[in-house]
């Protein structure tokens, strides 16, 4: 398979808006063929025009490339296998409950579904999530930071940011994967990239070219109806 599977909206003739919006997509595996700096740095100034409270801008981002991303995910996956590390935010919650405990099943199973891994095979789930730490082999890697002295108004600020930067990236026949298993590897992370003691390490991010003919690049995640979480009150 060479094209991207076509995520169904239920929805005709979508403007180029939307076709970028409801088509993105977490991509787990990329093609090696470089990024140019110029449409990385266009990437990232456009998506500076995402709203935030009083205009603070609370967005950092180091990126890394060529041999810079090499050395830094040769550490990441290390870290990894050696396990102890812990991030500075709390992303997920302590103990999962439904609705949110099945559907992050759901995802998960019908990923490592496509991946021909079974329950319990901890080995093969383990060398799965170091993938994370090569960025999938994307040859573009993203490291968001925020600083620590701000509250969650700028945390979700940030995520207009993220999702700009994912959107502008289809325009650009690019994909993208946020990656918050990042944020666990600070530690080594501050090891390559200059970051202050007041940065918080937010998420990774791989940016590239898909590779489309990798079985779980056809993943296709479900999304609940309208209904299950809008509600419009009429006058």
């Amino acid at each position: 398979m060479t094209d991207a599977p076509i995520i169904e909206t239920g929805y005709q003739n979508l403007n180029p808006v939307e076709q970028a919006v409801s088509q993105r997509r977490s991509v787990r595996a990329f093609l090696p063929d470089p990024v140019s700096e110029e449409t990385i740095a266009r990437i990232l100034y456009l998506a500076g025009r995402a709203p935030s409270g009083t205009n603070m801008q609370p967005w950092k981002v180091e990126v890394v490339t060529g041999s810079a991303r090499d050395t830094l995910c040769a550490d990441l996956v290390e870290a990894h296998h050696e396990g102890g590390h812990s991030g500075e935010y709390q992303y997920y919650p302590k103990e999962f409950f439904e609705p949110f405990k099945g559907r992050r099943r759901a995802v998960g199973w019908a990923l490592y579904g496509l991946l021909g891994i079974e329950k319990g095979d901890f080995e093969k789930t383990r060398a799965q999530h170091a993938r994370n730490f090569t960025f999938f082999d994307a040859p573009v890697g993203l490291i968001f930071t925020i600083n620590r002295g701000l509250e969650i108004g700028s945390w979700l600020d940030f995520g207009m940011f993220m999702q700009n930067v994912m959107v502008l990236a289809r325009s650009h026949g690019l994909e993208t994967c946020p990656q918050a298993a990042f944020a666990t590897f600070h530690k080594v992370i501050r090891n390559h990239v200059p970051l202050g003691d007041e940065d918080v390490v937010v998420a990774g991010m791989a940016l590239g070219k898909a590779d489309w003919s990798q079985a779980e690049n056809t993943l296709v995640t479900e999304r609940v109806p309208l209904e299950d979480y809008v509600r419009f009150h009429r006058g």
